[in-house]
């Protein structure tokens, strides 16, 4: 049944982690500005928010997190070098992130986990659904997934998460949700949400991936929820309560994701997304994929 929702205009994209896993290289650069071929991977997170036509986004940062906002802010300078240069390619590329969209900043302060900072977008959202966009996760382009989200959420109401199917050896590291099906083949309905747990404890194999379109009511809930796993307060613990109180901020449905996602959350998978991204650059691609294929025979 369709019901009339708001538009859905805002994103949040969580970035105040410190980025412990990639130390050193992360002591004074944020983990979000890490390159992914010649990208930061924030940058691409603003992209794919954009392109499910999210022009208001708000990044929720913490200490040393200048960098991000010196990077989507214009650089007259380097751009006057380049002008003079009659470097136009480059140039675009410089203006590019700039021109994205309408970019916002706040604090979270203490580093509380990932209820407390999607918290701390309450002022700048006010009662609209809006979108949670992760870093860690980069969603191919040609696999839509954001914009199947939000139709969702047209659609059904509530809050919608993005769910994808793990070995179960996986399943504790990630959010997990039990779930039931709909009359849509890749939507499903969550009535009950655990954040990493043991694999024998775990009520599937969906893992929730960082990717999420809240109801309002959410900051509600948020604001009572006491810290939870590894003393933080955690996003999942919100959604189970909304997934078990419907008539609070309505139900809480999945997107069963099967597209490509870039996991770069650690060290080894953020290497396997570089390499995996860049085989697939026209501009790269064919002279890496024939380096790679040598290195592989002559050296594995």
């Amino acid at each position: 049944m369709s019901h009339a929702h708001p538009r859905i205009s805002k994103a949040v994209i969580p970035a105040a982690g410190l980025g412990t896993r990639f130390l050193p290289a992360t002591k004074a650069t944020p983990k979000e500005m890490l390159p992914v071929v010649d990208k930061p991977a924030i940058q691409y997170v603003v992209e794919e928010a954009v392109s499910a036509g999210l022009d208001d986004v708000l990044m929720v940062t913490g200490r040393n997190k200048r960098p991000l906002e010196d990077h989507f802010d214009r650089n007259y300078e380097l751009e006057s070098a380049l002008e003079k240069k009659g470097d136009s390619e480059r140039l675009a590329k410089v203006r590019e992130s700039s021109d994205l969209a309408m970019i916002h900043y706040v604090r979270q302060g203490d580093p509380k986990g990932l209820g407390h900072a999607v918290l701390c977008a309450a002022p700048h959202v006010g009662e609209e659904p809006f979108a949670v966009l992760l870093g860690d996760d980069l969603i191919d382009p040609r696999d839509p997934l954001l914009q199947r989200m939000i139709e969702v959420q047209g659609q059904y109401g509530g809050s919608v998460v993005a769910l994808m199917e793990v070995a179960p050896e996986q399943i504790h590291l990630y959010g997990c949700a039990a779930v039931e099906a709909t009359g849509d083949s890749d939507v499903v309905q969550v009535t009950g949400l655990v954040e990493k747990p043991e694999p024998a404890d775990a009520p599937s194999n969906y893992a929730i991936i960082g990717r999420y379109v809240l109801d309002p009511h959410i900051f509600e809930i948020l604001r009572k929820t006491e810290p939870g796993r590894g003393g933080e307060i955690q996003l999942t613990d919100a959604l189970q309560r909304l997934a078990q109180e419907e008539t609070v901020g309505g139900p809480v449905h999945g997107v069963v994701f099967k597209g490509r996602r870039y996991d770069t959350g650690d060290r080894g998978d953020y290497l396997r997304a570089i390499v995996r991204l860049a085989c697939e650059r026209d501009d790269l691609g064919p002279d890496f994929r024939t380096w790679l294929q040598r290195y592989v025979a002559e050296e594995m």
